[in-house]
């Protein structure tokens, strides 16, 4: 319930703030180019990561291999995705650093720990 509460209520209340603060300081219509500026800077990278997160998923497959890290590669990517299609600063940096290998690289044991996690309870089910 507290999730909902930040993704419906908090998150774009967050956005709306850092948006007027940024055309306040910097004015509207450099807000608005700046905001177009890392969408399309986003978008870009995020054709190129997910489509190498797809080569490797693919040759992992043709090696009869599990896809492992580079699944992993593919959800965060998706979900930097996701994150810059939404308009406003904090979304857009958070697409961007998912973008970053770098960055994937540090997040991948935290989301392994929680997919352990929900396995141990028995919340997630693996198809072999």
């Amino acid at each position: 319930m507290k999730w909902l509460f930040l993704l419906f209520i908090a998150v774009p209340t967050a956005e709306l703030a850092v948006l007027l603060y940024a055309g306040s300081q910097i004015g509207v219509f450099e807000t608005i180019l700046l905001i177009l500026l890392t969408a399309a800077a986003g978008s870009f990278l995020a054709k190129r990561e997910g489509l190498r997160a797809w080569q490797e998923i693919r040759k992992k497959a043709e090696e009869g291999l599990p896809p492992g890290d580079a699944a992993l590669d593919g959800l965060f990517i998706l979900a930097a995705g996701l994150m810059l299609l939404f308009p406003g600063f904090i979304s857009d940096l958070i697409g961007l650093v998912f973008l970053l290998p770098a960055a994937r690289k540090a997040l991948k044991p935290l989301l392994y720990r929680q997919i352990r996690k929900k396995m141990k309870k028995g919340n997630v089910v693996i198809i072999r």
